[in-house]
């Protein structure tokens, strides 16, 4: 019986390892900055994140390119306030992910490892190694540029950004794939 119990312990965490979704690296638009020290304030806020290893800055572009640490629990909407904290904000956030036979249903939502994503571009569709995908939820694009996503968006927790998923008031992460 002790030995079930072990093998059945195992086999969860393998499990979970295996359906387990990754975000290798990102990069973040940030609006507003006018100098050097715009950016090395944003850089510092975002290096206080402990699932971040790395923080560079593109000041041509006002990008910043994220590399997260692997295996970490990435909370996306932690990196639009450490950007807010800095006095800035988020133009735009396109991530890469790293799917494992993500199920997307045909309403284009899919659950992995607690985060819900709804695909605005997608349905019916199986996701499987690297994936480009922009976030286009509120605060992660411009206002003008959610205006517009609002109109074609054909979801209920669009706006919010939440919604009840199995019962469950949850953070729903509007995604479109490159």
């Amino acid at each position: 019986m002790k030995a079930i119990k072990k093998f059945g312990i195992i086999m969860l965490f393998f499990a979970v390892k295996v359906s387990a979704q990754q975000i290798s690296s990102a990069d973040l638009q940030v609006t507003g900055l006018t100098c050097s020290m715009c950016s090395n304030a944003t850089q510092k806020s975002l290096e206080t994140l402990n699932f971040i290893s790395s923080v560079k800055p593109d000041l041509n572009k006002n990008i910043f390119v994220l590399t997260f640490k692997k295996d970490a629990n990435i909370n996306l909407d932690l990196v639009r306030k450490k950007v807010q904290d800095a006095g800035f904000s988020v133009g735009g956030l396109t991530a890469s992910f790293n799917f494992n036979q993500l199920k997307i249903d045909d309403k284009g939502q899919a659950v992995v490892d607690g985060n819900v994503y709804r695909f605005v571009n997608a349905k019916s569709k199986t996701l499987n190694g690297p994936v480009k995908a922009s976030i286009v939820d509120k605060n992660f694009i411009s206002g003008s540029a959610f205006k517009k996503q609002a109109t074609t968006a054909n979801s209920d927790a669009y706006a919010s950004g939440t919604g009840v998923v199995n019962g469950k008031k949850t953070r729903i992460y509007h995604l479109v794939l490159s």
